[in-house]
């Protein structure tokens, strides 16, 4: 009976022998824990956040990464910090894209296959005039005159421009190209996707302006113009008559560009193109030098080589364009008409300073260096970093050729600007404004036609 009650006695000891081993390896390793956090930190926490951190440390995956998410979310909140505001904002921490400033190459940018928009389209004239004739209601051309349908497209970057005031003049230039849009009756299609990473730049309005042509089979004509461009000239009317027989019309000289091959012969920032199997035929042939990568700074090398007063730059649309048209005049030539007579392209070095002499002397509606169509801001890049000229001139002079587009659509309702470098507007006059003064005569005409 003794020997029984030792025996019993042993095994309560070794019980609690291991019992108190487990409890103190435990406390052990929640010790561990907690100082290599705290210590990892560099602060030791309050009892409440040693044991959030002892929580934390053995939740799930799955449970603490929306824990982290939450943080940064918290971090973000102006109620969370007295400093919030926009100027110091990093709006770049919202975008997680794969642009990481590294080209990529590919097969076609390494010379193994020559870069293509996409299939090969056939017969679209055929297949066009057949899909006119199932929709009368969407013929390409309008009205008594018979003026083609026209889309004017125009866009900028998928991201925010790399400063705020950017983004207000790409706000203005999109103003003005709806106002001349509606004053004339265009269509007007704004694009913020890049459809191509490979055609990244001034090369990412062809494989655009190919989408829409086969998505559009209505309209006639596309317009292209680029988003530092704006209408000054809200009365001019395109000579659409002139272009029967035209399927693309670009500002430029031939002397310059089939017999001197100058780069600047031309220009592709402001250009009208029609919707038909040629102009596929084009933008195909045209694309093969746009891929960045090794293929664009090789073909920069070509264009650079073979064009009069080209600077030694990578490949872009406008030199390949001259080049195109210079070395296959005899396939392309006869359908390129290339305009001079007014301003399709005007460059605003030349034109800003001279408006007040414009609006003294001359009146809208001409189109040319009278009163342009068209204030090409080239080299200003206002939504970048880097400009070709200052950037408070640049700006400066973008404040000014809005303004004087502006005024002329504010003139209808008996408004005007205090002056082109101004934003606020006077009244012009206090009495009622008569209907006809006030109304888009070719507004209402497109819309009856339409």
């Amino acid at each position: 009976m003794l020997e029984k009650c030792l025996g019993v006695r042993k095994a309560r000891q070794l019980y609690r022998f291991f019992r108190h081993c487990n409890v103190t390896f435990l406390c052990l390793l929640l010790t561990i824990i907690v100082l290599r956090g705290t210590i990892g930190a560099g602060k030791f926490g309050t009892p409440e956040q040693d044991f959030l951190e002892i929580r934390n440390h053995f939740s799930s995956r799955k449970l603490s990464e929306p824990h982290h998410l939450l943080e940064e979310v918290k971090s973000l909140s102006p109620s969370n910090s007295n400093s919030f505001n926009y100027a110091n904002f990093d709006y770049k921490k919202f975008y997680y894209d794969d642009d990481t400033g590294v080209d990529v190459e590919l097969s076609s940018s390494s010379g193994l296959l020559p870069y293509k928009l996409g299939l090969k389209v056939v017969d679209w004239d055929g297949r066009r005039e057949n899909w006119l004739k199932e929709h009368p209601e969407m013929p390409n051309f309008i009205g008594e005159k018979k003026k083609p349908r026209v889309l004017l497209v125009t866009g900028s970057s998928p991201k925010p421009c790399e400063s705020p005031v950017g983004d207000y003049y790409l706000l203005k230039s999109i103003k003005n190209k709806i106002d001349y849009c509606r004053l004339h009756g265009i269509e007007i299609f704004y694009n913020m996707a890049l459809l191509d990473a490979e055609m990244s730049g001034f090369w990412s309005k062809l494989p655009l302006i190919r989408t829409l042509l086969l998505g559009n089979p209505e309209i006639e004509f596309l317009w292209w113009m680029d988003s530092d461009a704006m209408f000054t000239d809200m009365e001019f009317e395109l000579p659409w008559e002139r272009y029967e027989g035209y399927n693309l019309i670009m500002h430029g000289w031939k002397e310059m560009v089939f017999e001197q091959k100058n780069w600047i012969g031309l220009n592709t920032g402001s250009f009208l193109i029609r919707n038909c199997q040629w102009s596929l035929d084009l933008l195909d042939a045209w694309a093969p030098m746009g891929p960045k990568g090794k293929t664009r700074v090789e073909a920069g090398k070509v264009l650079s080589q073979e064009l009069k007063g080209r600077p030694p730059f990578e490949a872009d649309d406008q030199s390949a364009m001259v080049y195109l048209l210079a070395k296959n005049k005899e396939k392309w030539g006869e359908k390129v008409y290339l305009e001079n007579s007014y301003y399709l392209h005007g460059y605003w070095g030349i034109l800003v300073d001279k408006y007040e002499e414009m609006l003294e002397n001359h009146h809208p509606g001409l189109g040319d260096d009278r009163w342009p169509l068209v204030t090409h801001f080239v080299g200003c890049k206002p939504c970048g970093v880097i400009s070709d000229y200052p950037v408070e001139r640049c700006l400066k002079h973008m404040e000014r050729a809005f303004n004087f587009g502006d005024n002329q659509v504010l003139k209808m309702y008996g408004f005007s600007h205090v002056s082109l470098a101004s934003r606020r507007v006077k009244k012009l006059r206090d009495e009622t404004l008569k209907l006809d003064e006030v109304k888009d005569k070719q507004g209402i005409e497109a819309t009856k036609a339409s």
